[in-house]
């Protein structure tokens, strides 16, 4: 029996940490974790049912017709076409020549030295055919050898003269290294004088061997630059598979092409295996991890399951989104910017930049995009979360017209990688249509998607958002409609007090509309005892029923209505955070007149101020900072009958120390400086609501008079019995 208690008690320990909030974050992660692994890792699935080891495992059969750009052979055609291609030249460099015909004249002037020197005929040859470096003689060149050795000296200027003539005709034209290796005797023959006997022509093409090199270089970029523009002239072979055509016969080896026609049809050409599968796995972990650090580390308010489900829902859809794509879609068509306005309306800038750059980044990653769609996907995913933090609330469209501003942006963006690609002239212009367009799209998808499921997921997730709080301000919505005509006094200073919230909001950039709502429905507790409070009796013309109650019972009525108010919230579905603001309103404050009243009747012995205050939390936020003061100045001024600047500033201040002395404003993050800008935007609020109005004509003031006088005797009545009835209730619970 007491095992049996122990297991149970373990078990309620057990479920009880299961739903304790950081094992539900921890769960959401684990489960994402696994989703999005999964997810990435399918992509490759389908190729590996098909090809094993490089071979097909059954036939596959086109789906649709299709156009592939047969790779090898279009490589092939550019690869021919650039050999043809030949080298372009730089100008011939004059010091090289130079030097060339210096060394031409020394050689000459050696040979004069071997002519004119008094040795015989036999030592002569032998020394000009070492000058002349011939290793081999034949006929020919003994014949050049005697002619340098024994000619008269007309011939040998003559010879001299030619050669120089002929060397300086190759070197103005330029000489290049292939054509010094392999046709060099040709260009001599080229550039001599054809009236020259076959010795003399022989003599000066020796003469210029001798001593000749190259004088001009390859221009590598020239060449490249020529090399590339023919390249580009070769257009792509395509090839057409029609729909029915058998693309891979079973047991076939499969080639680029056959890649390529599976790779459209939607197959993906990469094989992976677990070691590939746990790559992923650490890849998506450590994504998410860095998501779950910043926000511990510096959000941690948006450390929650709600929160956390969202971001979780948001990237498992995009990846999905993104695996299923088919493969002749631009993958730019994905709508990642709609990520990205999503998550910064629910949460705020930083945590919507970091989450779908972590998302681009696992899926990019995985999926082995292109650098340049990385690029522009985080590019673009920086400008949505710009762009959707700056969009005005009150109007919805504006999200529709955030979306077209992306999609203008991606646009240029993309177009901008093409044009600063280097192979740009290799890509078709129908790719860079297709593209370009894709983006655009995406923009004007992504805000319509973003504006369509905003509140679906504020439903799902119970998250407000400020278009869902901007609703909250129609006066139209259903409580705002009991305000106005259960409690019309009370709804009235429900409105003065929004526009000093607002406004002081804004001046320290707390929530304007989160305070405006919060404004709008902080008194709704009232509507179940409206002639209580002092603003609808005089609008209803009623006496004060307080003053037939004693001090205890007044207060509990009077301290009842932000409780009364928070279970009116709950009936018709209000935000929690507009709840809490409608429970902090007024804190534990002291229901300052019931307790004098107390004292004067009771004696002040008898009576504690724990007794007459209010029994509800104390503003922990700004905004809730922000109601309370608004609330208290604007009672406060309401009570003075056109009250002076002076006045209207002594009542600011008041209320606002009186509340800092009370500690209701120790649980806010309102700084001292905060509560100064506070109080000077009360102030300018105030003198311009005290503003002096035309007096309007007697008869005018009559003829509406009589107009309203039946409607307000009627309600009169009606709220008179139910005075009674109220009071004659409480007196019996009283004395109970």
């Amino acid at each position: 029996m007491i095992n049996n208690i122990k297991f149970i008690k373990n078990i309620k320990k057990f479920l009880s940490a299961l739903s304790s909030p950081k094992i539900a974050c921890f769960v959401i992660f684990i489960i994402t974790l696994i989703i999005l692994t999964v997810l990435l890792s399918s992509r490759y699935y389908l190729f590996q049912n098909v090809i094993e080891e490089g071979i097909s495992k059954k036939d596959v059969i086109a789906t649709k017709t299709i156009q592939i750009i047969d790779v090898e052979k279009t490589e092939k055609r550019k690869h021919d076409v650039a050999e043809k291609v030949e080298p372009i030249l730089s100008l011939p460099q004059e010091s090289i020549s130079n030097e060339i015909t210096k060394n031409l004249e020394e050689l000459l002037g050696a040979a004069k030295q071997v002519r004119v020197s008094k040795e015989s005929l036999g030592i002569k040859k032998a020394k000009m055919k070492t000058l002349l470096g011939i290793k081999d003689e034949n006929y020919l060149t003994s014949a050049c050898i005697n002619y340098l050795s024994k000619s008269s000296n007309s011939n040998f200027s003559k010879i001299s003269s030619e050669t120089h003539n002929s060397l300086s005709r190759i070197l103005d034209a330029g000489l290049s290294e292939k054509d010094w290796l392999n046709s060099i005797g040709e260009i001599i023959r080229r550039n001599t004088d054809y009236s020259l006997s076959g010795v003399q022509r022989e003599t000066v093409s020796i003469l210029i061997k001798k001593i000749i090199y190259p004088n001009t270089d390859i221009d590598e970029q020239t060449t490249d630059l020529a090399r590339k523009n023919a390249i580009n002239s070769i257009k792509p072979v395509y090839v057409t598979f029609k729909n029915g055509d058998k693309i891979i016969l079973k047991g076939e080896l499969v080639n680029r092409l056959q890649k390529d026609a599976l790779r459209k049809l939607g197959y993906n050409v990469s094989q992976i295996d677990l070691r590939g599968i746990f790559g992923i796995f650490l890849l998506v972990g450590v994504c998410l991890f860095t998501i779950a650090y910043y926000l511990i580390n510096f959000d941690s308010k948006y450390l929650t399951a709600s929160y956390l489900s969202l971001i979780s829902l948001l990237a498992i859809s995009t990846v999905a989104c993104t695996v299923f794509l088919p493969a002749d879609i631009p993958v730019y068509l994905v709508p990642i910017p709609a990520v990205a306005i999503l998550l910064t309306i629910f949460t705020n800038p930083r945590i919507s930049l970091i989450a779908t750059l972590m998302i681009i980044v696992m899926t990019g990653v995985s999926l082995q995009y292109r650098t340049e769609a990385m690029t522009v996907f985080i590019l673009s995913t920086m400008i949505a979360t710009f762009i959707s933090s700056k969009i005005n609330y009150y109007r919805r469209m504006d999200m529709v017209r955030a979306g077209f501003d992306i999609g203008l942006i991606q646009t240029i963006i993309i177009l901008s990688v093409y044009i600063l690609q280097s192979s740009i002239g290799e890509v078709e212009i129908r790719i860079i249509t297709s593209d370009v367009s894709s983006g655009f799209i995406s923009g004007i998808i992504s805000g319509i998607v973003a504006l369509g499921t905003l509140p679906l997921i504020e439903n799902m997730f119970n998250i407000i958002t400020p278009y869902g709080l901007t609703e909250l301000t129609d006066h139209n919505q259903a409580l705002l409609k009991r305000l106005q005509f259960e409690a019309p006094g009370t709804y009235h200073h429900s409105l003065m007090v929004s526009n000093l919230a607002e406004a002081a909001a804004e001046a320290i950039g707390a929530n304007p509309v989160l305070v405006r709502v919060g404004a709008f429905y902080h008194d709704i507790g009232k509507l179940k005892r409206p002639m209580f409070f002092v603003e609808n009796q005089s609008y209803f013309g009623i006496e004060n029923p307080h003053e037939k109650l004693n001090p205890r019972l007044s207060k509990m009525v009077i301290t009842a209505h932000p409780k009364d108010g928070l279970e009116l919230a709950k009936e018709y579905n209000l935000p929690n955070i507009v709840n809490q603001l409608i429970l902090q309103h007024h804190g534990d404050g002291l229901a300052l007149y019931f307790y004098k009243q107390a004292m004067e009747k009771e004696g002040a012995e008898n009576v504690t101020e724990e007794q007459f205050r209010y029994t509800c939390p104390k503003p922990s936020t700004k905004e809730a900072g922000i109601l309370m003061l608004s609330d208290a100045v604007e009672s406060a001024t309401k009570a003075i009958k056109s009250p002076t600047s002076e006045e209207i500033e002594e009542i600011v201040d008041r209320m606002i120390r009186e509340r800092l002395l009370d500690s209701q404003l120790s649980e806010t993050p309102l700084t001292q400086k905060d509560l100064k800008i506070i109080a000077m935007t009360f102030k300018r609020i105030l003198r311009g609501m005290q503003h002096h109005r035309i007096k309007y004509h007697e008869n005018i003031l009559e003829e509406l008079n009589e107009k309203t006088s039946m409607n307000l005797q009627l309600m009169a009545q009606t709220a008179r019995k139910f005075e009674k009835e109220l009071i004659k209730g409480l007196e019996e619970k009283g004395n109970k």
